[in-house]
């Protein structure tokens, strides 16, 4: 992709996030995206087929990158520059969030969160399955693999929206504390 096309990209995302801050999903009409991101109707439309590929994209980009660099600790975005990395992958991807890149965090408590959390939650899936559930799980093994990704990728979640809702009193570093604790004996 060339940088118009990234630049672009760049102005419908920024455009359909602004709007989300303001109304739910279901109300944004394309047209409206179009006039905030000040492109055309074809230059969208090359881009995005719908409005929920537009969803489906962004999320994907917002939430892979996040959970891409929580699984890549060398990936640490200058997070680390004076001190050691977190051994834990949760804080990690708590930091992440923290930083709030692309405002992910209003995405998360947006009228529209619904639509996000379930993107979060799935993405999260894949990372608790090779971090945690494929590491020759000992503990508990009667319980199904698919209900215990669901039930921590699930945690997680809540836990970051009781987080977010709380504005954010707790470090990353106290919340990934709070969480192991809740799901080591799980595990």
């Amino acid at each position: 992709m060339d940088r118009r096309q990234q630049k672009t990209r760049a102005a419908i995302f920024s455009a359909f996030s602004t709007l989300l801050a303001d109304k739910s999903y279901s109300k944004i009409t394309v047209q409206e995206i179009i006039d905030t991101a000040n492109v055309g109707r074809t230059t969208f439309y090359a881009h995005f087929e719908t409005k929920d590929a537009l969803l489906k994209t962004l999320c994907e980009e917002l939430f892979g990158h996040i959970i891409g660099s929580a699984m890549d600790c060398t990936h640490t975005h200058g997070l680390y520059s004076d001190k050691s990395a977190p051994e834990s992958v949760f804080c990690h991807l708590l930091q992440h969030l923290q930083e709030n890149d692309n405002n992910i965090l209003g995405l998360l408590s947006c009228e529209s969160s619904d639509l996000f959390l379930r993107y979060f939650k799935d993405s999260l899936n894949e990372l608790i399955r090779t971090q945690f559930i494929n590491q020759n799980r000992t503990t508990n093994p009667d319980i199904p693999q698919d209900f215990l990704i669901n039930h921590i990728s699930g945690s997680f979640v809540e836990m970051v929206l009781w987080w977010i809702k709380g504005h954010m009193k707790q470090t990353p570093e106290e919340l990934d504390r709070y969480f192991r604790s809740v799901i080591e004996p799980v595990l």
